[in-house]
């Protein structure tokens, strides 16, 4: 089970962490991530961190302003984000891969949280 929380409201170059609480698989044998869904649009990737936490991965548009860290003895992830811009407003999604060990890219991950709001005020 993996559940989302800290989404909110924040002006346009304001911060928000987010957390994903993981519970019900060893956490810290899988590869993590998170993906966001705007209105109207398809789910994309955001990030994704390795199950060791060594290896780190983002989109081009959040390269810089976000950062993706775990805490495997919390059986916890975290997405910082920094510099928010209006186009960041989605519902933020935590997953974790599907094969522990293992992780060659966005399509890895099948176990998803309900999600979480973001909303980038302009």
């Amino acid at each position: 089970q993996l559940v989302e929380s800290g989404g909110g409201l924040v002006q346009a170059g304001g911060s928000l962490r987010l957390s994903c609480a993981a519970s019900g698989r060893t956490f810290s044998s899988y590869a993590m991530g998170w993906f966001r869904q705007a209105p109207g649009k398809e789910r994309e990737f955001v990030a994704a961190i390795t199950f060791t936490g060594g290896g780190t991965y983002y989109t081009d548009s959040v390269k810089g302003r976000f950062t993706i860290s775990r805490n495997n003895a919390k059986n916890t992830m975290y997405l910082q984000m920094n510099s928010l811009k209006p186009e960041d407003t989605a519902v933020y999604y935590c997953a974790a891969a599907r094969i522990s060990y293992y992780y060659t890219g966005p399509n890895d991950f099948n176990s998803w949280g309900q999600g979480t709001q973001v909303t980038v005020a302009s």
